[in-house]
């Protein structure tokens, strides 16, 4: 039986889950291995903290990912293709994994946070 997203320990089971998947992705793989070439050692904990503070209000997160997706775009051209894939991806583990209202959350603000940085990124 499946449980609902509840501390950061079950964020970094989902982060590690969802990230595992993107590196071997067909689609937008390549742009964490060969254009970004994430170091993932240093990425997970930043995402950890990401997604706490987006689902837990914990303040514990403190950086740019506008930016970062801006440099990434200079890189190599960002599409609308791109984020909804994420997004389904995203919406893909989650579903995997857990059940129940902060899940719900976390594939709604998921789906908001790639629509605006696709409104901000994508020319």
């Amino acid at each position: 039986m499946k449980t609902d997203i509840r501390n950061k320990e079950d964020i970094k089971v989902l982060v590690d889950a969802f990230y595992h998947k993107i590196q071997t992705d067909e689609t937008i793989g390549y742009l964490f291995t060969k254009i970004a070439v994430v170091n993932w050692e240093k990425h997970l904990p930043i995402m950890y903290d990401f997604w706490d503070n987006i689902l837990f209000h914990t303040g514990n997160f403190d950086g740019n990912p506008m930016m970062k997706h801006r440099l990434l775009n200079d890189k190599s051209t960002l599409s609308e293709t791109h984020f909804l894939h994420w997004t389904q991806l995203w919406r893909k583990t989650v579903d995997d994994l857990f059940e129940g209202e902060k899940a719900d959350e976390v594939k709604i603000r998921a789906k908001n946070i790639a629509k605006a940085m696709m409104n901000k990124v994508v020319n």
